[in-house]
């Protein structure tokens, strides 16, 4: 018998080309020594393993390290789709970085070589077909943003923040692991797929006290990665205390590995009249406490980081709908799913913008700063400000944002079809409160601050480097053309 299995390397390429970006940028730290040289490395090879993940995802679709017909790595149209945008994520956040990196609060090449191997965790993520490389491609993600958190020289709250993020991930990640070894001791399988069928065609299984367990702690633990509630406490204070690129980075490459690892579990083993309910209590508490605990925030990166908190609700919400038996017929199912991916993907792109709006209105290497610091900006800086308060109009799904408006009728058209009626009534409530406090800080921008009253000034200006104004734009009209054209995310997502 050949144990030597076959390895599909083109199946393989935007794992190499982003693990490769890394390396490269590593060497290239190391005997260029020149930080522009550097950050150039690091831009390509995020910009190489977006156009190598669309590439290869544009085929059919492709698998390898495989054992019969269960495959570790399953290369598809979503797992196309994740690393595009993880990988485009990343390319932001490093523009968004630029200036900081200038003034020398971080030193660039361990900045950028812990973002790429982040995105190579990421990358990697989206094509995980069992357990372990599911496991193992989350924590490459999360485990540079310990460092990254906490790389701000001469921060306390930096220190503070890292120090938040490691044990709380430390926690999510124990229990994640008991729950897959639970899982396997009830079924001997690792591989997603495999684990779908036992349980499925193995009734007397999912009745076992241990496979109920097993199935609580594994969502619990992802639930953490995703900062739903009540697993929720450590977003707030560590975006807060981050540099504000690497924020954004927590907000929506993170956050974004988090949903697909969470999704992929749901999807394709686990049973779905198990996590229905479970997923559905996750959803109501995690929008209606992050929307409540919004309204109160007067620091612009928590009131972001809780909002963050409900956006996740949202995402979840469509998984809800697997606690109804209407919600877990096939097309139902394939709706929900297909209705979560989209969701995240709308999401982290006005969620980005966001954070590239506030960056371009606050001094360089600053934190968010408050509500109050971004008072009149719009008077000082008109298309900044034009573009975070798009950003954040269409995070709360009002136009002319109309990718946030798609995404939430995408969600609550979801739970109508899979007859979850009463979760669509919690989502658009949610989605009313959450209009309260993205008006509040896009209303603020455009009023005037007494001292601009009283002598026509104001704050001095921010100067805006080129890179930054470039993320800014190029987030500002991807939002716009993904709010004309969501279909295409749509089906992308279904694949």
């Amino acid at each position: 018998m050949n144990v030597v299995q076959s390895v599909d390397s083109v199946a393989l390429l935007p794992a190499y080309l982003a693990a490769g970006t890394a390396v490269l940028v590593l060497i290239t730290d190391l005997v260029v020594a020149r930080p522009r040289a550097t950050i150039a490395v690091a831009a390509l090879g995020a910009l190489g393993t977006a156009v190598g993940s669309a590439l290869v995802g544009a085929g059919v679709q492709r698998r390898t390290f495989c054992v019969g017909a269960d495959c570790s790595w399953v290369f598809g149209g979503r797992a196309a789709l994740v690393g595009v945008v993880v990988a485009l994520l990343t390319l932001g956040v490093l523009g968004l970085s630029v200036p900081a990196l200038r003034a020398g609060r971080s030193p660039v090449g361990e900045y950028a070589f812990l973002l790429a191997c982040s995105m190579t965790g990421g990358v990697v993520l989206g094509a995980a077909g069992d357990l372990i490389t599911l496991i193992v491609a989350l924590e490459t993600l999360t485990l540079p943003l310990y460092v990254l958190v906490g790389l701000r020289r001469g921060s306390l709250a930096s220190a503070e923040a890292a120090l938040t993020f490691f044990v709380v991930s430390v926690v999510a990640t124990t229990l994640t692991l008991l729950g897959a070894a639970l899982l396997y001791a009830v079924t001997g399988g690792l591989h997603l797929d495999r684990l779908g069928v036992l349980l499925a065609e193995q009734p007397e299984l999912r009745e076992l006290p241990l496979t109920t367990a097993a199935v609580v702690v594994l969502l619990v633990g992802l639930a953490f990665k995703v900062a739903a509630v009540p697993f929720h406490a450590w977003a707030p204070a560590t975006y807060d205390g981050a540099p504000l690129p690497v924020a954004a980075y927590l907000s929506t490459a993170s956050k974004l590995g988090g949903l697909v690892a969470l999704l992929a579990v749901v999807q394709r083993a686990l049973p779905a009249d198990q996590t229905g309910p479970v997923l559905a209590l996750l959803a109501v508490l995690t929008m209606t406490v992050g929307n409540l605990v919004a309204l109160r925030q007067r620091r612009t990166v928590r009131l972001l980081a809780w909002s963050s908190v409900a956006q996740a609700g949202y995402i979840l919400a469509p998984l809800g709908a697997l606690a109804l038996t209407a919600g877990r017929t096939d097309e139902a199912r394939s709706a929900a799913y297909a209705a979560a991916v989209a969701y995240a993907v709308f999401f982290v792109v006005l969620e980005l913008a966001a954070f590239a709006g506030v960056t371009a209105l606050r001094p360089a290497g600053a934190d968010g700063g408050t509500v109050d610091d971004l008072r009149g900006a719009a008077r000082r800086h008109p298309w900044r400000a034009a573009a975070l308060g798009l950003a954040l109009v269409g995070l709360a799904g009002l136009p002319p944002g109309l990718a946030g408006l798609f995404a939430k009728v995408t969600v609550v058209r979801a739970l109508l079809d899979g007859g979850a009626a009463w979760l669509a009534l919690v989502v658009a409530l949610n989605a009313v409160i959450g209009l309260a406090y993205y008006l509040r800080v896009t209303a603020a921008l455009w009023t005037p601050t007494p001292l601009a009253v009283g002598n026509g000034g104001g704050a001095a200006a921010v100067p805006l480097g080129g890179v930054v104004a470039v993320v800014l734009a190029v987030a500002t009209v991807v939002a716009l053309v993904l709010g004309v054209a969501p279909q295409v995310v749509l089906d992308l997502a279904g694949r």
